[in-house]
């Protein structure tokens, strides 16, 4: 079920980031464990409002320093960033003791049926549908929508294009469709690179599930950070991903890897990278047996099914941050314990000895 990974060189080994520190390049500072808050935009189930605002008040209670939480237009059509401006006006806290991120390419659009059109069935109780804008116009009128949702006084000052690897594949196979589509990425990064010149945002950087994309805009556009979902986790760990993370880090490129449980399925979930899973096809039942395998190889270890993800992302060098995402308020805490916190050895080894991650990876203990 893995990647073949051949050993990885020294060099690659010497760039990691050690759990617990910070990461820190120009402008950007980042912590370990960044808030993912898609939940907020009631991600599978419909949050009480109440349980929402005790999600953004535990994950500012257990950070030290200031707290960073990632949001998308996409996130249930804005009401994630909705709820996460209510949530910080109610805790009073004052906008230079957080750093927002807004990942652009998505805004509200008018609900004309029962479910949004956009990732069916994934959303939950919405009030509106969402559309992609991705242009050099269109970039900002998503910059001004998530802005105006999460309301004075607070604003995002991490930027980025989010889902333009979508945005591009739906070209289909034409050549000169995709080249139409990716130029127009390119002409929105233009619109973000102005904003970071003249300081009215900190930093620029991508959201991709597809991280071939990620690299070809990375390769005609100055970015500050790269927001994996999906590419890099304990199950996905192609060695030419992992040389790419090496370069961004030599380049002082910050690392966010996000969605390490591919939509929870690792820890249990129904949905595998947002799609639900089908027991009857094959390819899901060699998912599902690899995940009792893995399950089995935790519980072996003492630890759980997230903890040993996340401490396996923290592991890869050139990695700065992981971004965690909860509907449970009282497992915020863990999460963060979970970036900082490293897993018996012997995990590894039996992960390994069961053929459930590759063994030539010299950056295991």
């Amino acid at each position: 079920m893995t990647d073949s990974v051949p050993k990885v060189i020294s060099a690659l080994a010497a760039a990691a980031i050690q759990p617990g520190a910070s990461f820190e390049s120009g402008r950007l500072v980042l912590p370990p464990v960044i808030f993912g808050i898609s939940a907020l935009g009631n991600l599978y189930r419909a949050l009480p409002v109440a349980e929402k605002r005790a999600i953004v008040a535990a994950c500012l209670r257990h950070t030290r320093g200031r707290a960073v939480f990632d949001g998308a237009g996409k996130y249930g059509a804005g009401l994630a960033l909705e709820e996460l401006g209510h949530s910080l006006r109610i805790e009073n806290v004052a906008p230079d003791a957080v750093l927002l991120s807004n990942k652009l390419g998505w805004r509200r659009a008018p609900l004309v049926g029962a479910e949004p059109t956009f990732e069916a069935g994934v959303w939950k109780e919405l009030k509106h549908d969402a559309v992609q804008d991705i242009s050099e116009e269109g970039i900002l009128r998503c910059r001004e929508e998530g802005d105006r949702l999460l309301a004075s006084p607070y604003r995002a000052e991490l930027l980025s294009v989010h889902d333009p690897d979508e945005f591009i594949s739906a070209a289909g196979p034409d050549p000169a469709a995709r080249a139409a589509r990716l130029e127009a990425v390119i002409a929105a990064y233009s619109q973000l690179a102005s904003l970071r010149s003249s300081g009215e945002v900190k930093a620029i950087g991508i959201g991709a599930k597809d991280w071939r994309v990620a690299r070809e805009v990375a390769q005609r556009v100055k970015l500050d950070y790269v927001m994996l979902a999906c590419s890099l986790t304990v199950l996905r760990h192609p060695r030419e991903l992992l040389d790419w993370i090496a370069a961004l880090s030599r380049e002082g490129v910050a690392v966010i890897d996000s969605a390490l449980f591919h939509g929870g399925f690792l820890t249990g979930g129904d949905y595998f990278d947002y799609r639900k899973i089908e027991p009857q096809d094959p390819a899901d039942r060699k998912l599902l047996a690899w995940r009792e395998a893995y399950a089995a190889a935790c519980a072996r270890a003492g630890v759980t099914t997230a903890h040993a993800a996340v401490a396996f992302a923290r592991l890869v060098p050139g990695v700065t941050s992981v971004a965690l995402n909860t509907s449970d308020p009282a497992r915020v805490g863990e999460n963060v314990a979970m970036g900082m916190e490293s897993v018996p050895d012997a995990l590894w080894k039996d992960l390994a000895g069961a053929g459930l991650i590759d063994s030539k990876l010299e950056f295991l203990p």
